[in-house]
């Protein structure tokens, strides 16, 4: 059984061979639970033929399993700093196999709404996990090991719908939360089997750990600055999503919402970067990779903006739109969980919540670009803008810092 040694901050785990093989075990575990959020999305319409509701109720499902998944971060990955960690992770995959089967048996809205919330908060399981990766690599490797981890997290987000449209095609909508209950319950015994106990570098009780999530943001510029430039590029990544499915169904291209879909296809692409951006975080910094994503969005929105409207054009700037998207990700979080390895847990809080918030914004901007400034492009831009101003101060101050 390949089992990591208890990790400690005084006694760093080494590279063995069996522990870089449980990078990928993370990795699919990352993908796992990252793709209980997505698989309601493109089932709304047929839960609604279902269950006799109107369609613009439905979409309070996926809403729902956003605010839950909110609401699990925030609750639960600070906890990673608190107990320990195996049995945290296995109590919150038994928790997400079990409300996935509640929906797939859920009667009405009602019943439906309280599993999506349920699932969206043990789906948080995700950020419990990502954290550990660090605690596997040295300082040298921990880039490598966290892009290893989020290549699974990323594709888990990129085919998620793909997936639960094919199954839902064939066995209905209701066999796609059999399969994840399935899946996520298969992780219950694998991680008890994979893992060792891993308790908290430094535990502290829980009402302080949430209490510190200010100190960690107030003390720590650097988490501050990969935040920011995080959650303004998710923003502008959403942004082009969102309405992607507006692009298709337009006078241009007369395509549905499952084309749309299976762009998460093409878009998994993006993940292959992945490995790649944290090798390259580890030789050259960072920062040099933060500056590469920032570019490839950029070059990416400007390729949609004048080839979007030809078949070729979009495929183009799906693929380096995704690539730019996926190394910011791994930079960002390769520096942030260098800062307290005590802390990984809450550190990775505070970076998500503010991303998925950047998220929501974009995809609300994005409604408006497209409906009343007919510029998804632009907005996009301009959101890009933001972070590369953000990214050029925090540089500018580090350079200062270390000239003192």
């Amino acid at each position: 059984m390949a089992d990591i040694q208890t990790i400690s901050p005084e006694v760093p785990v080494e590279l063995h061979p069996r522990h870089r093989s449980l990078l990928p075990f993370l990795g699919l575990a990352c993908g796992v639970g990252v793709s209980n959020i997505y698989y309601n999305q493109p089932l709304l319409l047929e839960m609604a033929h279902s269950l006799h509701i109107d369609h613009s109720k439905m979409g309070t499902v996926a809403v729902a399993t956003q605010v839950g998944y909110s609401i699990g971060i925030l609750a639960f990955v600070p906890l990673g700093d608190v107990i320990e960690r195996r049995s945290l992770m296995v109590r919150l995959f038994a928790g997400v196999a079990i409300s996935a089967l509640l929906a797939a048996l859920a009667p009405n809205l009602a019943t439906l709404l309280a599993a999506s919330i349920a699932i969206g908060l043990t789906a948080a399981v995700t950020h419990v996990v990502v954290p550990i990766a660090p605690d596997l690599a040295d300082d040298e490797e921990r880039g490598r090991a966290i892009g290893t981890v989020m290549t699974g997290l990323l594709l888990g987000v990129l085919l998620a719908r793909s997936v639960s449209g094919w199954i839902a095609s064939f066995f209905g909508w209701r066999s796609v939360f059999i399969f994840a209950a399935l899946c996520n319950a298969v992780f219950v015994p694998l991680m008890l089997r994979k893992l060792s106990k891993l308790p908290p570098h430094s535990p502290l009780p829980y009402a302080q750990a949430l209490r510190s999530l200010w100190t960690l943001t107030r003390t720590h510029p650097l988490l501050r600055e990969s935040a920011i430039i995080g959650g303004l590029v998710f923003a502008a990544f959403s942004a082009f999503w969102t309405t992607l499915v507006f692009l298709l169904g337009s006078n241009h291209y007369h395509l549905g919402a499952g084309t749309a879909g299976s762009f998460g296809i093409l878009g998994a692409t993006g993940a292959l970067i992945a490995p790649v951006a944290g090798r390259v975080a580890d030789r050259r910094g960072s920062r040099a990779v933060v500056t590469l994503g920032l570019s490839l969005l950029a070059i990416g929105f400007c390729i949609l903006w004048m080839l979007g409207y030809h078949i070729l054009g979009l495929v183009l700037g799906v693929i380096v739109l995704d690539l730019g998207a996926q190394a910011n990700q791994i930079a960002n979080q390769t520096r942030i969980f260098g800062l307290e390895p005590g802390a990984r847990g809450r550190i990775n809080t505070i970076y998500m919540m503010i991303y998925f918030l950047g998220g929501s914004l974009g995809s609300l901007l994005s409604t408006m670009a497209w409906s009343r400034w007919g510029g998804v492009c632009a907005l996009g831009l301009g959101l890009l803008g933001l972070a590369g101003l953000r990214h050029t101060t925090g540089a500018l101050a580090s350079r200062a810092v270390e000239t003192a």
